[in-house]
């Protein structure tokens, strides 16, 4: 009959300071002693020793070509780790989403969900909550009023449904208590009906608040039509065209004055306000002139808005000795350039973004018309070639002759 075999027990993990390992390398290198021995005499694995050894011909600069030191391999383990780090706080927003501005028991269930992804201190470090919050939340058992709200979800959403999305709270609340669909009749009225729904993302559909045209301007004030649908210019600063573009942010409407030079299609002038005023337009225009070198014939057109028939607007028009002209009235085709300018900022930009704040809406047009409109973007008008590098052939080639 054969006897067991006995496993050998396996060997606690150990450590050993930078002094200890350099004593013994030493020892090694004296050369009374082999590897071997050494290892047997302090009870120590052979493999462990000579990885030593070779790890402190590597520091000497004795090592094979390529080898790492032990310095060089810290920082290489550091700067992984940073790396990891850095990957994981760049993807755990673009899954949080919207999840950032709700409060900590969202933050927790996403945590929750995504804790098979990433580690639960990362995802606490990038939404601002501690582990012991989760932790004791991940434990904690739903109160009654909390298994109530589940129940009230579940049927305001279907009274939401029913309505075709378009009951707000109080109509809610009347369906349920109408209905006799709710159990906490008692217990429920409008708030708790208004929180249950925005937490489920249920939003009614609003009315639009009336917004009065903005007024035109006065006949008295009115410009004559001196473009006449001409939208050609020999040399730069001879004609500009202006208008004002409204741009919706979830903060409000945030309005846009562009300046476009008609010789190079060339946006020379902007101004962004949450006011549709006199300023707005006269910002524009000091902005560009601020940066172009005007012609003694320079002409500016628009439309009847009355912020270009204001008396401070025509004012300095005058004294920058630049000439008014406005299109007929109800007529967009007149100014045919900046609207063209308008449908192209629409399609490109905004009509792909959402804004959540003015001045994300502020930062992401001065973007794009610097940094690809004037510079990048080709225009068929000018020869399927960049504003700027338009404007810069004809500069050559008027220094050649």
């Amino acid at each position: 009959m054969d006897k067991p075999t006995k496993t050998a027990k396996r060997r606690d993990r150990r450590s050993f300071t930078p002094e200890f390992k350099a004593e013994v390398v030493r020892l090694c290198k004296a050369g009374d002693r082999s590897i071997e021995r050494v290892a047997k005499d302090l009870d120590l694995t052979e493999t462990a020793l000579r990885e030593w050894v070779q790890r402190a011909d590597i520091d000497a600069g004795n090592g094979p070509a390529g080898a790492l030191t032990t310095d060089e391999r810290a920082e290489l383990a550091r700067l992984r780790r940073e790396n990891k780090q850095l990957l994981m706080d760049r993807e755990i927003p673009k899954k949080s989403g919207e999840v950032l501005r709700e409060g900590k028991p969202m933050k927790f269930a996403f945590i929750h969900v995504e804790r098979a992804y990433f580690p639960i201190s990362a995802l606490c470090r990038v939404l601002d909550v501690t582990r012991t919050g989760y932790h004791a939340w991940a434990v904690r058992k739903p109160c009654t009023r909390a298994c109530e709200d589940r129940v009230l979800a579940a049927q305001i959403t279907a009274v939401f449904t029913r309505s075709r999305q378009t009951y707000g709270s109080p109509r809610v609340l009347m369906e349920l208590r109408e209905q006799n669909l709710s159990s906490f009749d008692k217990c429920i009225g409008r708030r708790r009906t208004a929180r249950i729904m925005q937490e489920n993302r249920l939003f009614a559909r609003r009315r639009k608040a009336f917004r009065r045209c903005p007024a035109t301007c006065d006949v008295a004030r009115v410009a004559e039509n001196l473009l006449a649908r001409d939208f050609s210019a020999s040399t730069p600063n001879s004609v500009w065209v202006t208008d004002v573009k409204y741009v919706q942010t979830d903060q409000g409407w945030l309005y846009l004055a562009p300046v476009l030079d008609l010789f190079s299609r060339r946006i020379i002038g902007l101004a962004m306000s949450e006011a549709h005023d006199g300023a707005l337009a006269r910002a524009a225009i000091e902005n560009a002139a601020a940066t172009r070198i005007r012609n003694r014939t320079l002409r500016i057109h628009s439309d009847r808005g009355g912020i270009y028939g204001e008396h401070e607007y025509v004012q300095r028009l005058r004294t920058l000795g630049i000439e008014r002209s406005m299109s007929r009235a109800s007529n967009p085709w007149d100014n045919a350039a900046m609207e063209s300018f308008f449908s192209t900022l629409q399609f490109e930009l905004l009509s792909r973004k959402r804004f959540e704040t003015l001045e994300d809406a502020r930062a992401a047009i001065t973007e794009w018309i610097d940094g690809f409109y004037n510079s990048q973007r080709r225009h068929t008008t000018i020869g399927g070639t960049s504003p700027i590098k338009y404007e810069l052939s004809w500069q050559m080639r008027q220094s050649r002759t």
